[in-house]
């Protein structure tokens, strides 16, 4: 996640309420239970001194949300005494609960490290006519979220079901089946190429008929190969059979999460030794300051000394942010590569 994308919440001024919302499942009484939710938050909020018109904005903000589907989603929400500054979905980890709080910054911790989590899968559902194309995001421990899908047809659709000339010998016919079916995975292949400039996934599942996903394999080029994962579940219309792709997607997204964070602190350790890291709140904050942090690593389940203003001044000179693996033990639980030497 580039931080520059938060900069429009940290160039307003403080202080800042900032309301995480957990996620549940939709219920008849799921507008009741949020607004109970958020008159709880509301009163903590009250007690550590937030300014009465940063509650009203956020009181309109959920009042506009509180119907329907949306109780599904999780949210955050932060505002100052001008109005709310950002309303964004929020897939928290299961059980993580509600949260708020009145402080000069705002507490965007938890909300960058579900987007460093979080595993963005382009799934192609393919037949010798073409595929269907889905783009996913993957939070830890959620269902997959659909932000698009698209029916792509190849120009041999017509040659697949209606090979000319019956008269035609069988290994004539079977041949020019075989041709339709390699434009038509062409076809896919460069659509995919657009798709996933634009989209960037972590992973690039493969699934649906066999002899069409041999077909799209053997098309792909080689920086969508070495992101491929392929399955021979799900893609038949079957309740079951879908249920199982969704378990495989899920999986994957998992091994994807991991091994990017194992990744992160692998090149967090090359850097270090090159003199291109700094770990510590001060050494970290220090190079933030001069615009030295390519990316500022975080721990997965522990919040960093000083990760609000962290956060704040790195959003400044569009740094990154990511996870390292659990386990790496950062000093005072940040780090960062930078983009060039720092003597602290």
């Amino acid at each position: 996640m580039r931080l520059a994308a938060l900069r429009h919440v940290y160039e307003q001024p403080g202080p800042f309420a900032t309301v995480y919302l957990e996620g549940r499942s939709p219920a008849e009484d799921a507008r009741e239970q949020t607004r109970l939710r958020w008159r709880e938050l509301r009163e903590r909020l009250h007690s550590q001194g937030a300014a009465e018109s940063a509650l009203e904005a956020l009181d309109d903000a959920l009042a506009a949300a509180l119907s329907g589907e949306e109780q599904a989603n999780g949210r955050i929400l932060v505002a100052n005494e001008d109005g709310v500054t950002l309303h964004a979905r929020w897939d928290a980890a299961l059980g993580t609960g509600d949260g708020a709080v009145w402080q000069q910054l705002p507490d965007l911790g938890s909300y960058v490290r579900e987007h460093a989590r979080a595993i963005r899968e382009l799934v192609v559902t393919a037949s010798q006519k073409g595929a269907t194309v889905r783009q996913l995001v993957i939070a830890e421990q959620h269902e997959p979220r659909e932000v698009r899908a698209d029916d792509i047809e190849g120009s041999a659709y017509e040659q697949v079901h209606k090979p000319r000339g019956q008269g035609e010998s069988h290994g004539r016919i079977q041949r020019r089946a075989d041709e339709a079916a390699s434009q038509n995975a062409k076809d896919v292949v460069e659509r995919l190429r657009k798709i996933s400039s634009n989209f960037q996934p972590h992973a690039l599942v493969l699934a649906g008929e066999t002899q069409g996903r041999q077909a799209i394999r053997a098309e792909l080029p080689d920086e969508l190969g070495d992101i491929l994962s392929e399955t021979d579940r799900g893609g038949d219309g079957a309740k079951e059979s879908d249920s199982a792709l969704t378990d495989e997607l899920l999986a994957i997204a998992e091994r994807t999460s991991e091994h990017n964070a194992s990744q992160r602190s692998e090149q967090w350790q090359a850097a270090l030794a090159h003199e291109l890291a700094a770990q510590g709140a001060q050494s970290v904050a220090r190079a933030a300051e001069m615009g030295a942090v390519e990316t500022l690593l975080l721990e997965p389940g522990r919040e960093a000394t000083r990760e609000a203003f962290l956060l704040k001044t790195c959003s400044d000179t569009d740094a990154a942010v990511d996870l390292v693996a659990t386990g790496t033990e950062l000093d005072a639980g940040v780090g960062a590569i930078l983009r060039y030497p720092v003597n602290f």
